[in-house]
């Protein structure tokens, strides 16, 4: 044998595992922590947690009939938030306030318009 096999035979020697025998269930080690009730997995939780999210659905969707036809609300609130943003342009113009930016005010006053429609109405 060479020197590098005895080396490691030397080191691993009492690193050895010991035989596996059966143990019983009552001389498995138990934790003073431990409680009465058993403890759901994550996987379950995760589950459950998921599908209240999908059951949530089912209620009435929020349409307008206009004309026989049925549009969904989000829908109405953008195009009367669309209709708010233009006529605060137009105001803005009228009274002569310059706007930096305006390809970033107009659109975030017509989503601004349209979440506060949508929150009063419909929330």
């Amino acid at each position: 044998m060479n020197r590098s096999k005895q080396r490691k035979q030397r080191l691993f020697r009492d690193r050895r595992r010991p035989a596996l025998s059966r143990t019983s269930y009552s001389e498995l080690p138990v934790s003073s922590k431990s409680s009465s009730r058993i403890q759901p997995k994550a996987s379950v939780l995760s589950v459950i947690s998921c599908s209240t999210g999908l059951l949530s659905g089912c209620s009435r969707a929020p349409t307008f009939d206009i004309v026989g036809s049925f549009f969904p609300a989000w829908l109405v609130c953008l195009f009367v938030g669309i209709l708010l943003a233009v006529f605060v342009r137009w105001l803005l113009l009228r009274v002569k306030v310059a706007i930096v930016l305006p390809i970033l005010v107009y659109p975030s006053l017509a989503a601004l318009f349209t979440f506060l429609l949508w929150l009063i109405y419909f929330s």
